[in-house]
Parts: structure tokens; sequence; C-alpha cells
């Protein structure tokens, strides 16, 4: 298949009509008969943007006079040093050449030289000659670009060939028989159903069994992340973490789970039959989940865990596996080499959950805050696991997700049997654009492209945070929205990982006595508080804007944040950010304050709202954020969310005898009022944040019964802001809308 990347020309006098800019041209045109595109431009213009082009081309000229070097004029040199020197800390592979007149490589500095593939003179060979030559770096460079899996697909799909196996659209032809299918064929293309194949393509390799290029590709992934195996998963890091579970746990184990974990770690211990013993973590009034206290890590304090439950027999036994949420939604890491110290060993598994966070083997920034990097010391005797969803932080297309393992000094991962948990939740007919996604969202990351990416993410981020700084400092006292974290912020570059971490009772953060540099807060993840509430959870009696109303007026502006709390909402600076992006956030942020001043109606500010709901089409955009705000204050929900978490959550039930009696309908569907004592069969969990409240087999008690009930009252009252909660039933009874829960019946 043929891509298209361009040769690119930087040349003042590309377009002069001078010796100089028709040797270039005709240059140029020699290329172009060679079946290669060139593009030429008279300046570096913008140097930053401009070296982004090295994602797009196949090979850069670089033109320099015999004037330029004139020595009391170091101009040229300079911009040409510095443009390679950028090149270079983006992709060290690409052909750079240089065009010259009469001067050699005596004239050009050796830092310069060492980066380039050729040094062309003009008029010494003929233009023919040299574009081959040029043409012939260029697709040496290209055909280097595709990682095994990708290239094997392009490959396949560009072939041509009949095929008799499904899908049965039969590589998109079956569409063109339908009109709507037409316009499915339209939308998609031809190249991504033609690469919509399944496993009986012997030539791309078995994704279930791990051979040919898609075990080419793992290994590369696997060099590349600096462990010793990847798996490819291709429906989300959800079923990743239930094929590391399934691996490792049986019925009626021990098992040491973040209480903020996944819901889908949840669903590995229902499934698994696992007797979990959970870390508590803290958290804020903001309703942001902080830290698991380092003491919460100690086997002291794990084994008065497993002392104290109920269900397990076998005080002694080795708990199986360790999960960590690492990082939390809003950005919060550990210490990965500390909890390495202190449980090694004492656990089989330590897994640590970064759905969020596949970005950070890629920068320095991050050092010992993620699970496997290069030069790494390695656990004695527990395996370490990773799983991460490639598709949120990264490139991959959505349910990309990888599975990282590092060996420990005298245990090893049995592949084999590792592969039987893999077999049992894999389809058999995985989406091939998806494992071509994990491929090249890891080829990506290969040095030095990886950690430029990740760079810029940090910058922007940072730049982020500068921007609106500075929108409060002009503002004055009028500003309302302020970005949760560290209150020092440097004026420009990455600041040292010391400025953001957290540490002992810092009022920011709201966590209190917090371990010396144990967590640390990742800058690429940005929440940000709106008015109305404190850390305190004290509640402002004259201002208040709720932050579901600013995300509604966000989404009809355009932009769609990630997650939204009480009075604070969420952004992600994953690799795919722009400057334009954030900047219309900034944007639209003022433009939010501007209509809240003003009271401007709904139906004027919120126009598709406001026609969904018409019953606030008249209310101005700052009473309905008073009435909103009234209704928490009243209800004290800060502390209340913050409560319910932190409250006692008793087992009555393993969770997977609780959940059987829901697969058996031995279950009762018990309204919100009668909840307090019973034992749920389901999980439930708000959203936000999306961490369950409880799991199958715990104990409803008053104060997330008091929860349900305020969401419920808020619900009726405010229509179109909804609290959603998973696992909590809906029912209209005589026209009113009634919530329950499954609970397991009483004896």
């Amino acid at each position: 298949m043929k891509f298209k990347f361009p040769i690119i020309i930087i040349d003042e006098d590309y377009r002069a009509e001078n010796s100089s800019g028709l040797g270039i041209r005709v240059l140029a045109e020699s290329i172009e008969k060679e079946d290669f595109e060139v593009i030429g431009v008279t300046s570096y213009v913008d140097l930053s943007s401009f070296v982004q082009q090295q994602s797009r081309a196949s090979a850069f000229i670089l033109a320099i006079d015999d004037e330029e070097f004139i020595e009391d004029n170091p101009k040229a040199l300079e911009s040409l040093g510095k443009f390679v020197e950028e090149i270079r800390y983006r992709n060290d592979e690409i052909p750079i050449f240089l065009h010259g007149e009469t001067r050699t490589s005596r004239h050009i500095p050796n830092k310069i030289l060492k980066e380039l593939n050729g040094f062309i003179h003009m008029y010494e060979d003929t233009p023919e000659f040299v574009a081959k030559y040029i043409v012939r770096e260029a697709k040496t460079y290209l055909e280097s670009l595709a990682p095994p899996f990708f290239r094997a697909l392009t490959h396949y799909a560009s072939d041509g060939s009949y095929s008799w196996h499904c899908p049965g659209h039969s590589g998109g032809v079956a569409f063109l028989k339908s009109p709507v299918g037409q316009m499915f064929h339209q939308f998609f293309g031809e190249n991504m159903l033609r690469a919509d194949v399944c496993n009986a393509v012997e030539e791309l390799g078995q994704l279930l069994d791990h051979t040919g290029p898609v075990e080419a590709s793992e290994k590369n992934a696997a060099r590349i992340y600096k462990a010793d195996h990847c798996y490819f998963v291709t429906n989300g890091t959800s079923t990743s973490n239930k094929m590391v579970w399934n691996s490792t746990v049986a019925p009626g184990d021990i098992v040491v789970v973040d209480r903020n974990c996944h819901k889908s770690v949840l669903h590995a211990i229902i499934m698994t039959g696992a007797i979990p013993i959970f870390l508590m973590p803290t958290r804020n009034h903001f309703g942001i989940i902080g830290p698991i206290p380092k003491q919460e890590f100690s086997w002291d304090r794990i084994k008065e865990k497993i002392n104290n439950n109920p269900f397990i027999e076998d005080k002694d036994a080795k708990p199986r596996v360790l999960t960590i949420t690492q990082s939390t939604y809003d950005g919060i890491l550990y210490n990965v080499e500390e909890i390495k110290e202190m449980l090694d060993g004492k656990i089989s598994a330590l897994h640590f959950d970064e759905a969020w966070l596949p970005h950070a083997s890629f920068h320095d920034f991050y050092g010992d805050y993620h699970a496997i990097g290069a030069d790494r010391p390695r656990c004695s005797e527990s395996l370490i696991f990773s799983t991460q969803s490639t598709h949120k932080m990264l490139a991959g297309l959505s349910q990309a997700s990888q599975i990282l393992v590092q060996d420990a000094l005298n245990t090893s991962l049995d592949k084999e049997l590792f592969n039987e948990s893999y077999l049992m939740h894999s389809s058999t007919s995985p989406q091939y654009s998806i494992i071509a996604s994990c491929d090249v969202a890891a080829a990506m990351m290969e040095e030095p492209g990886g950690n430029a990416l990740v760079e810029e993410s940090i910058m922007e981020a940072l730049d982020f945070r500068r921007a609106m700084r500075k929108v409060d400092q002009e503002w004055g006292d009028g500003w309302w929205f302020q970005l949760w974290g560290p209150d020092d912020l440097s004026e420009e570059g990455i600041e040292e990982r010391a400025a953001w971490m957290l540490n002992k009772n810092e009022k920011w953060h709201g966590f209190g006595n917090l371990a010396t540099n144990f967590n640390m807060l990742d800058p690429i993840k940005a929440t940000s508080i709106t008015p109305g509430l404190n850390v305190d959870g004290e509640f402002d009696e004259k201002l208040g804007i709720p932050a579901v109303i600013v995300t509604k007026y966000l989404a009809e502006h355009g932009v769609i944040v990630e997650k939204t709390g009480l009075y604070s909402f969420f952004i992600m600076f994953t690799i795919g950010i722009t400057k334009g992006r954030w900047n219309t956030l900034v944007a639209a942020l003022q433009q939010f304050k501007d209509d809240y001043d003003k009271n401007q109606p709904i139906w004027k500010v919120l126009p598709e709202f406001s026609q969904k709901f018409p019953i606030y089409e008249g209310v101005g955009l700052k009473d309905l954020s008073d009435k909103i705000h009234k209704i928490f204050t009243q209800n004290d929900i800060a502390k209340l969310t913050t409560e319910m978490y932190l409250s006692d959550m008793i087992p009555a039930m393993k969770p997977a005898n609780a959940f059987a009696k829901m697969a058996h309908k031995e279950i009762q569907r018990v309204p919100i009022d009668e909840l307090e004592g019973r034992i749920t069969a389901v999980l439930l969990t708000p959203y936000p944040p999306g961490i369950p409240l409880l799991i199958p087999g715990e104990r409803f008690n008053k104060i997330i019964v008091d929860y349900l009930k305020f969401a419920r009252t808020f619900n009726e009252k405010f229509p179109g802001f909804e609290t959603d909660n998973h696992g909590l039933i809906k029912n209209y009874i005589d026209g009113k809308l009634t919530y329950y829960v499954d609970c397991v019946i009483d004896d």
C-alpha cells in the first residue's frame, strides 16, 4: 500500500529566480518523477510547529547557500542546527539531507553533521541521480516504520485476494448491496473493511496462540515498555484485569484490593470466588479520591484484616494478588518500589491497574511511580502485572488494552498456564484493527518519539495551568475557576518531580497525614474546581455553581469533559491534546462567567438542553445554579458523599455466594426506604465517580441509604441533572417513579 509521506524541502530561494532557486526546483522535479510528492517552503516558520512535520514526511532537504556561512552572521547555521536538533529529539531515523553550493563538511559544525544522512552539492551530480539517492533513503525509512502486525495487515488488505472466511461482509462487499450499507462503507472506508478479517488468515498470525506477526508485535511492545511479556487485549482493560485474576486466583483465595478499584476487579472477585481484603483510600470533600495511606500496605495491617475476616478459614494462607489503582481517576500515583519492598514474597502477584498510566514508562518525570520501567529492580518472588488502556492515554482504538508482566528473580510467568486465562476471556473473532492499533500505539512510543510525545503532553498541561492562573490574576476577585493541585507553579518548563508530591497535611489536597514521597500527582490530569465548596466540605452561602451546570454549558459550546463531580470537573492531557483544544476551554470558561453574571436565560445559553427539558426554559443560568447549590447545601451533600465511601462496609456473605443468589433468582427488589441492614446482591455504583459503594454480600448502612434518598429527591426536582447509580432499578408504580436494589432474601 502506498502511503502519503512527501519529501520536504526548506530553501529560502525555493521560489526565487536565481541559480540557487533554479537548482533546487530542478531537483524537486526529478524527485516527483520518481513518484514522490515534494513540498517546498522558504523558511522554518515557527520552529516548534514546523518540526511536527516529521510525522508526515519521508525526508527533509535543508538548503544552505555559500553566503549564509558568513562568520559575522551565524543565524543561518544556528537556525539549521536548532531545526535538526528538534527533529532528532522526536525522530532519529527520518533522513535529513543538506543541500549546498561549494562549502563542505569543514564548514559545518559536527553536532549538525553527525545527524545528517547526506550532504548534496549542487551541480556535482545530475538531479536525476541525486533524486534516486534521496528517494531510496526515503523508501528505506518508510519501510522501517510499520511494526510487525500492522505491516502484515496492510500487505494483506492490499493484496486483493478473494476470501471465503468471516466476517460475512467479505471485505465490505456486503455493504455495497444496500443503501444504508453504502453509507456505512463510505463512512468507514475500504481499508478498514478489507482489514476486518478473521483468524483464518494465517499470514497475520494468531492472537489467541500468540504466533506469527501478532507474536512479533507483542514482543516488540514488551521491549518498548521494558517488560518481559506483553499480551494485546482487544476488549478493554476490564478484560485484562479479569485475565490477570483468573490466572492467579481460585475460589476461597485471599486477595488484597484497593477499595477504589475499577468495577472489573470486583467482577473478578465474584467470578473467581475470592475473599477480598480491602485497603481503604482517603477522600476529600471535593469528591476526589485520595491515596491509600502507606500504613495500609504494611504486612501487620493486612494480617490484622485477614484475622478479622469471618470468611477466611486459613489465616496463614498467602494472598494471591494485590490490585492497586495506579493512577486514580484524578491522577494520584504510588511509589511502586516502596510497595514492592513492603509486600514482595508476602503476596504472590502485585497487580497495578494502570489503565490511566501507560504514558509513564516514557518519561523520567514519573520515576518509580509506575509499575514497570527500565533499570528497575525486580521482586525476588512476586510477579508484577500492569494492565494498561492504550486507548485512554495513548493512540490505541477504543478497547485497545495490554497486559505487561515482569518476572521475579525466582519466579517466572508460566506462559502456557496464563494463556488459558487469556483464552477464557478472549473472543475467537478479535477485531484486527484493534490489534493493529495496539501494535502502532506501542511503536509510536519507541525512543525518542515516545519521550517527546509525553513531554509535550506534560508541557501542554502545565501551560494550561499557567494560562488559568494568568486569567485568575488578571480578572481579580471576580474569577472563580481554580485548578486543583500544588500551590506553587513555575513560570516555564517542566517542574521537578518534587513539586508534584503530596506532602503531609497540605491544605490543597485535603488528604491528611500522608507519608513522605509515597504519592505524587500526575500533572497531565487536571481537575477544575467550581465555586461553592471548599476542601473542608464547607459550603459558600452566597455563591455556588455546581459543576454539572458548567459541564452542560461547555458541552453545548463544543467542549466535552471527562468527569463531573459536585463542584469539580476533570480533563486529561493525552498525547492527542492540542493548544487549540485547551485554549478553547479557557475561553469557554470565561464565556460561562459572562453569561452567569448576566443571568442569561437557559433557552439562550443551553438551547438544546432547554428544548429537551422545557421546565428550565425561562430560568436564568445563575438562578438555576443557586437552586441546585441550595439543595446540595441543605443536605450537606459534600460530607455525605465523602462519609458514605469511608463508612464501614460490613461483609455478610462471600461476594460470589451473594451474586449466585441473583443468578438463582433468590433475591428481592427492596425499595430505598427499606434497604438499611439488607445484603446487596449487586454492585451499587454512583456515577461519578464510578467507584462501587457496595459489592455483593455487603450490608446497607444508614449513610448509604441516606445518600440514595437524596439521589431520589434530587432526580425528581432536577430532571436532566440526574445522578446515575448503577445497581439502582427504576420502576413506575401508579405513575410514580420508585427505586429498588436487588438484595438477598432474608432468612
